[in-house]
């Protein structure tokens, strides 16, 4: 994605920070406040020397408590007003953070299989989670630090023009090259952390690839070749942050640099100017005492400039989420799906990946009775999984139609079609969580009986119950604490819960060894019981008693019938079923 302009950016996360407007607005009302005490020293100090300079009988002591009181007043007044800026001012911009982490998430749960195909996980969580802890303090500290910073520049700029319009007009011609050199710079440090936080997402995703994959790792004793690959993408970091750390080191130098110079103009041309009498004693204290607000006020944004590039760079990656497209999403006039009886049409069917515009699928006519049991075989890349995809819409069709009950599945609602199709897949996700919770993902709010029929169904009671907790027994990172025939029989019992009218089984059994395949067809053949059934399967035992057959290869449907009827063609089937049997002899 191309660099976003600053004002772009600020336009796409002004709604966040406006809904929290009236907090904002009393957080600049309390910076206004500080400004006005900090402001307000110097002038006491211009009187009093001036005061006691000219007319040193008017300086009494009552004069003397009394702006001591106003002093006191207004140090009470500003330590409040901080003290609402570093709470309530900090709390808005974890709002604000919570509500762009809320919509990132929300989004990634709208994009597509193609979206996640092409992003890393760990860039994803780099995204949501780190990028997003500087918009809390870009949120709170960029209104209020450029809020202050004006009304102390201008005061300062109005103030010391009343003490010598001359020496304020040389003072300030400082500030435009200041601002021009720290613009340059900001670039660059822009550009830095945008690398920095993309190496940052390249690491996370190195550390998760490894650590989900530590079984591989140690099977291979390839610890070693981690380590390198570790070691590499961290050494990127360190120079990617090294390099960042430079223009911020520049950066500070150079407004150091200006700092200096401001000073050295009021003590000079200050001194020329008290020599001179053009200017009074007290209003040279007051003028030094000014500068310095002002140079510290001008360090402030200087020490915020870090913190404004990173909540800048957060944003942008923020919008980067955004801005990805909603590749399938409910057509303005969607309605539910009304699965009366569960029969699917295909009409001349085309589909091509979106990414690579490999064509799958070519003219695919199809028609699934209600009720029909229908397993799919063939070579890999024929298309078995894709069709399956499409019915439930993880992909959208590039051309044709498919209907379930006559109904367009491009004109329901996703969560109504996907909520009528169960999916059981050969590689099994588990949630981190127990045996219930993972069970109940099915249907959330099941009651805990509804979660036991289900398991009892799916062949998975007995071994829950003899598990150290057993439904409440935790299930590990991605099921890591159970057997791959148990995690299926688990997610067949989630399916169970599910109830859905029509069911797809994509090689559900091919994962597991003779004796957990037993126990998970039992478990699959109950489950397809009175459900319109699309099996895919590479062990064709497993679909030999399938209602209907189908051999899809690179023309499409090259063969359909039942096992017996394909066997007495000796096409494509024949050949797999002597293959494979050859194979099992």
């Amino acid at each position: 994605m191309e660099k976003t302009s600053k004002r772009s950016l600020f336009h796409r996360f002004w709604p966040y920070l406006k809904k929290y407007r009236a907090i904002l607005i009393f957080d600049l009302f309390c910076a206004a406040l500080t400004t006005i005490c900090d402001m307000v020293l110097p002038l006491i100090m211009r009187f009093l020397t001036n005061t006691a300079i000219t007319d040193a009988s008017m300086l009494t002591v009552s004069a003397v408590l009394k702006l001591g009181g106003v002093y006191l007043v207004l140090r009470v007044i500003d330590a409040a007003a901080n003290y609402y800026m570093a709470s309530r001012g900090h709390i808005m911009g974890v709002y604000v953070e919570t509500d762009m982490r809320r919509d990132a998430f929300a989004h990634l749960q709208k994009l597509g299989y193609t979206y996640y195909s092409n992003t890393k996980v760990g860039q994803i969580m780099g995204r949501i989670t780190n990028d997003l802890f500087d918009v809390t303090e870009f949120a709170h500290h960029c209104p209020e630090e450029f809020f202050i910073a004006a009304i102390k520049i201008t005061a300062s700029f109005i103030i010391l023009c009343q003490s010598s319009v001359a020496l304020t007009l040389v003072l300030f011609t400082c500030v435009p090259l200041m601002a021009l050199v720290s613009g340059r710079l900001n670039l660059k440090l822009r550009a830095a952390f945008r690398r920095q936080r993309s190496m940052i997402g390249e690491l996370n995703a190195r550390i998760e690839d490894s650590l989900l994959g530590e079984r591989v790792v140690k099977a291979f004793a390839n610890e070693r070749l981690e380590n390198e690959k570790f070691q590499d993408d961290n050494e990127k970091f360190r120079a990617i942050k090294k390099k960042s750390y430079q223009y911020m080191a520049a950066f500070q130098a150079g407004t150091r640099i200006f700092d200096g110079l401001m000073y050295l103009i009021v003590i000079v041309a200050g001194g020329l100017f008290l020599i001179w009498g053009q200017i009074d004693p007290g209003d040279l204290v007051a003028y030094m005492l000014y500068v310095t607000t002002l140079i510290a006020t001008i360090r402030r944004i200087v020490e915020f400039a870090e913190q404004f590039q990173r909540g800048m760079t957060g944003i942008e990656r923020f919008c980067e989420i955004m801005d990805a497209p909603v590749e399938i999403e409910d057509a303005p006039d969607a309605a539910p799906l009304k699965v009366e009886n569960g029969g699917i049409q295909l009409e001349n069917v085309c589909f091509e990946y979106p990414d690579d515009h490999n064509q799958v699928l070519h003219n695919v006519d199809l028609t699934i009775r209600p009720g029909e049991k229908l397993a799919l075989v063939g070579p890999s890349g024929g298309g078995k999984t894709t069709l399956c995809n499409l019915i439930p819409r993880f992909y959208d069709v590039t051309g044709g139609r498919i209907s379930i009950d006559g109904q367009d599945v491009r004109k329901v609602t996703l969560s109504s079609l996907r909520g009528a199709i169960g999916v059981v897949q050969q590689d099994v996700y588990l949630f981190s969580g127990t045996v219930y919770e993972n069970i109940a993902y099915g249907r959330p709010g099941a009651s805990r009986e509804e979660v036991e029929q289900a398991a009892k169904m799916a062949g998975a009671h007995e071994f829950i119950l003899d598990l150290a907790d057993g439904y409440d027994s935790y299930v590990g990172e991605r099921g890591v604490k159970l057997s791959g025939g148990q995690k299926q029989r688990i997610s067949i019992a989630r399916v169970f819960l599910k109830n859905p009218r029509i069911l797809i089984l994509d090689e559900a059994t091919s994962a597991l060894d003779n004796e957990s395949e037993v126990l998970v067809n039992q478990s699959l053949d109950r489950l397809a019981e009175g459900r319109t059934t699309l099996t895919i399967a590479h062990r064709l035992t497993t679909i030999k008693n399938a209602d209907r057959i189908l051999v899809l290869g690179k023309e499409g449907i090259e063969e359909s019938g039942t096992h017996e009827e394909l066997l007495a063609k000796q096409g494509t089937y024949y050949r797999l079923w002597n293959g494979l049997a050859g194979e099992m002899n």
